[in-house]
């Protein structure tokens, strides 16, 4: 048994009005294989460029490991000068992982590597972020929570990507009050017998080399598996309609909080309550006792 998994579009010389028509009012996902062929980041980008110009930019590091009991999400697990991650990461497999890192308020002048996309879309200027990972290191399944559509540049080694359509939320055992699927499901490698709602879902996947861009439209989940040590690139644009905006609030002010204070409250058994709570009403989704 495996994933019903299919291949996301790959195209090139993709006009801004085809983009907007196939892809973009649609919502599905589409990878652009030359859209940063003419940045300087296209050919400039590795590591050792990254040791030279942000080497000594302090950097947080985070693990594969679940919280637990009354930590928040999302803890950093170190604090490191990013050159000596990229000593990390060229040592081997590790599953530490720097993501959402501010490239215009740590290392500015890196902003004049790339542009921004003539696609149709407006952009969100002030968030232009990094997502860099060692060999192995794994991104839980799961949503972002500000629904942004995200277009992500990989510059550095290669990743494979598993993206499903919110219409299939109802078999991923979603956990409650969170937009992550279940942390102890590996997606490269689910456990069918656990989690048998999983056959069911319908979803598509990628590897991204260097000079890919993957679109990833607004409410879709997204697991990635680093194959290699990698660098990327997201640029984001927000969700405009009011519905998507209220819910982008609800997230914001309610759900990350209410979790956050149930964790500080009951600890472990609010993570195993809502565990269980994420099995029964997936397996129920899924005509499964």
């Amino acid at each position: 048994m495996q994933l019903d998994l299919q291949n996301i579009p790959r195209r090139k010389n993709l006009s801004k009005e085809d983009f907007l028509r196939e892809y973009f009012k649609p919502n599905k996902p589409v990878i652009i294989e030359d859209l940063t062929a003419n940045w300087p980041a296209y050919h400039k980008w590795n590591f050792d460029y990254f040791r030279e110009k942000a080497g000594e930019v302090v950097v947080p590091l985070y693990d594969g490991k679940p919280a637990k009991g009354r930590q928040n999400s999302h803890g950093i697990a170190m604090k490191v000068p990013f050159k000596e991650y990229i000593d990390i990461l060229k040592k081997g497999p590790t599953d530490l992982r720097m993501f959402f890192f501010n490239l215009l308020q740590n290392c500015p002048e890196l902003i004049n590597d790339f542009q921004y996309p003539d696609l149709g879309v407006k952009f969100f200027k002030k968030l232009p972020v990094l997502f860099v990972g060692g060999e192995g290191s794994k991104v839980v399944m799961h949503y972002d929570m500000d629904l942004a559509n995200n277009f992500h540049f990989n510059f550095v080694g290669k990743k494979k990507v598993i993206l499903y359509p919110p219409d299939q939320t109802g078999l991923l055992y979603k956990v409650p009050y969170s937009i992550v699927s279940m942390e102890i499901i590996d997606m490269d490698d689910p456990d069918f017998d656990k989690y048998p709602a999983l056959a069911k879902a319908k979803g598509f996947e990628a590897t991204l080399q260097h000079g890919d861009t993957l679109y990833i439209p607004s409410h879709w989940w997204h697991f990635i598996k680093y194959e290699s040590p990698s660098l990327s690139l997201t640029l984001r644009s927000l969700p405009k309609s009011p519905k998507k905006i209220a819910e982008v609030l609800n997230n914001l002010l309610f759900v990350r909080n209410y979790d956050n204070l149930m964790r500080k409250l009951r600890g472990q058994k609010w993570i195993d309550y809502k565990n269980r709570l994420a099995v029964k009403r997936t397996n129920r989704n899924a005509g499964i006792e």
